[in-house]
């Protein structure tokens, strides 16, 4: 059995050999005319020009910290510092390789969408596959790497951190990018001057676009990099608990993750387009294949390595989970449903009540999935045998965790998706195509909307699960038993207190963030109308490059202060107030944390696809009263579901990353 750990390599490889596959299959692809391609271009040197001045920046925050890591902890620091630098350098590396093909995936589809539908999502989604196996691949090829060659489970710790600590700049770094060019764009191109979504004659349209890769491709690749490497490494720390009853724990959550890499690049072949033209039945199909073989894979794998049973329900509970969370996120965002049709409809009475209805539509939609949540940790823990023995069944719920990340490559696959069908839209309205072209095009947009929002959804579940396991971790770690968090004692208190600002300072932070830089854009492109002759005319070029410029300086300035605050208040709480505060914390983060994500989240993309609804025709279309009402909504919802709501997954699990990775210098600590 001990043989089965090069299992876990091997997929990764692999997976990044069929990343490599795909991109090829998708790079051949036709381009389409001069002018397409000139656009794609464009998007392209904005996008790369920006991931590498936020990389620069990171670098140096990254190599500060692996400092500290050496000088701090013990005779291990180098092994630990150097699995930082590298887990940072691969979650770096699965954003841009991500990245690097959806920048040119986007001409292909719209190129290939004067086609026919079916030509167009292929492309698309092969596209987005190429982000999707590249995640997971990397992230299993460098966890079980690590762990073969330190062997111990400890070590891989640095690992995991390095992968958070990109996840949160590329979070907030690409959220503050996009929704600042998205809503500076809108606001003038839209509400002021009258003209189309992605019209050639705004000049914040390229920024916008670039903004959609570096947000949702790169950051979303991030994000879901360090989600998997996190919990996978949650689940083994959590296994070397129980070696010995269960010797193969560690191997456990490697293996099932391996398995399930075969199964998701096996459906990818499934996601086609049938005659009926339904794309997100195409994708869901993918979905389905994937978490279904996953189940296959995973009765095998559970009977040889572990011999329990009890921890097979506890994966079908994971992959339950994550189908509900799929359904219920879709049901709040999807202009099919209730949640979306009613803000529409709050538009025709103006901004303030569609405002007033995004908000209970958000604070609503956390309900039903806190729920789901709350089902699978006791159905996890139980199922398992957590009533006798605790160890056992958190060790359940962090399973549970581990298979609701085997879709992963699918899932990031769903996301990546949405900026590439997002650009397509865009370079076909900037290049003057075909009205028959621009219909495919939308139609493959509205459902990236939705499967954005979803895959959102998905990343905040799992949070939710992996942050659990990280803490239960943390308590081992510091040797604190249950009592001692109780909320008799202040310090607990003041910690748990200190946790639940957390989430609410970052985000108004990050808010401010990108009305700040959709400040500027608004002032620029206004001057570009005003003072470029020609510009509304069509005989006249905006100037593309300065927007560009202005939101890549701005997300680049504002991510400091998030970071900051990320990684120096849980050193502080525990270096001053001791381990009970600092469990307080995590408490607090994770429970506000998970809340207000959801609520960000899910009332975003409510919002968006609201205006979409009346865009295609409801309350009066394109222009009406309706319309401008929803474009503010939207304007508000665009930083809840694309810069604050995402980031604060990655900033619930830097938290539990850096609580754990410091632990040992906490012990004995505090103020009382």
């Amino acid at each position: 059995m001990e043989s089965l750990i090069y299992l876990a390599p091997l997929a990764g490889i692999v997976s990044l050999v069929f990343a490599a596959f795909f991109a090829s299959r998708v790079l051949k692809e036709g381009t389409g005319s001069k002018e397409m391609q000139e656009i794609s271009l464009a998007i392209q040197e904005g996008a790369m020009a920006y991931l590498n001045r936020q990389y620069k920046t990171v670098a140096v925050v990254a190599i500060i910290l692996a400092a500290l890591m050496f000088f701090l902890l013990g005779d291990d620091s180098g092994k630990i510092a150097i699995g930082f630098i590298v887990g940072a350098a691969a979650s770096a590396l699965a954003g841009y390789v991500g990245m690097n093909v959806s920048v040119r995936a986007n001409v292909r589809t719209a190129h290939a969408a004067s086609k026919s539908l079916q030509e167009a999502m292929s492309v698309a989604f092969r596209g987005g596959a190429v982000t999707g196996l590249a995640v997971v691949g990397l992230a299993l090829l460098g966890t079980s790497g690590f762990y073969i060659i330190f062997g111990d489970v400890d070590l891989v710790v640095g690992f995991g951190f390095g992968a958070s600590l990109i996840s949160l700049f590329a979070r907030v770094g690409g959220g503050i990018f996009t929704k600042a060019a998205d809503v500076g764009a809108d606001l003038v191109g839209k509400v002021e001057a009258g003209i189309p979504e992605d019209d050639p004659r705004n000049a914040g349209v390229i920024a916008d676009n670039v903004g959609d890769n570096v947000g949702d491709c790169a950051g979303m690749g991030a994000d879901l990099f360090e989600t998997y490497v996190v919990t996978v490494l949650a689940s083994m720390l959590l296994g070397s608990l129980i070696l010995e009853t269960y010797p193969n724990a560690i191997l456990y959550p490697l293996t099932l993750g391996s398995v399930a890499i075969f199964a998701s690049i096996i459906s990818i072949f499934f996601v086609k387009v049938g005659s009926d033209g339904k794309i997100m039945k195409a994708l869901y199909k993918g979905v389905a294949v994937s978490a279904i073989l996953s189940l296959i894979a995973f009765y095998f794998v559970t009977d040889a390595l572990m011999g329990d049973m009890r921890l097979y329900y506890a994966s079908i509970v994971g992959i339950i989970i994550m189908v509900l969370m799929v359904i219920f996120t879709e049901y709040y965002t999807s202009t099919s449903f209730r949640p979306v049709k009613t803000i529409a409809g709050a538009s025709e009475t103006g901004a303030g009540t569609n405002v007033i209805s995004g908000l209970a539509i958000g604070f609503e939609s956390t309900a039903l999935p806190l729920i789901i949540i709350v089902a699978g940790i006791l159905a996890s823990y139980f199922v398992v045998g957590g009533a006798a023995d605790p160890a056992m069944g958190v060790y359940g719920i962090a399973i549970a965790a581990a298979a609701m990340l085997s879709t992963t490559g699918m899932i990031v696959a769903l996301d990546s998706y949405g900026p590439i069908t997002d650009n397509a839209g865009g370079i076909a309205e900037m290049a003057h195509m075909p009205e028959e072209v621009r219909n495919i095009t939308d139609a493959l947009d509205a459902v990236g909307n939705t499967t954005k929002a979803v895959t959102k959804g998905y990343a905040i579940g799992s949070a939710a699960l992996g942050a659990l396991a990280l803490f239960a971790d943390y308590r081992h770690k510091v040797h604190l038993e249950a009592g001692s968090l109780s909320l008799d004692n202040p310090v607990v208190l003041v910690g748990l207190l200190i946790g639940g600002l957390l989430p609410f300072l970052f985000t108004a932070v990050t808010m401010r963030a990108v009305g700040t830089a959709a400040f500027g854009i608004v002032n620029e492109v206004r001057r570009q109308f005003r003072e470029i002759p020609g510009i509304m005319e069509g005989t006249a070029k905006p100037e593309y490059g300065k927007c560009v410029d202005i939101v890549t300086a701005a997300a680049i300035r504002e991510m400091a202060i998030p970071g900051i605050l990320a990684i120096f208040v849980p050193l502080l709480v525990g270096f001053v107030l001791g381990p009970e505060a600092l469990g307080g914390l995590l408490i607090g983060i994770i429970v506000a944390g998970l809340l207000l994500a959801m609520t960000m989240n899910n009332g975003g993309g409510a919002w968006d696809n609201a205006k979409k609804l009346i865009e295609d025709g409801e309350h009066g279309g394109k222009g009406s009263d309706a319309h401008k009402a929803a474009v503010v909504g939207d304007t508000v919802g665009d930083p809840f579901k694309d810069t604050s709501g995402p980031a604060l997954n990655a900033l619930i699990k830097v938290v539990n990353m850096i609580a754990i990775l410091f632990s040992s210098l906490f012990i004995g600590r505090g103020l009382f």
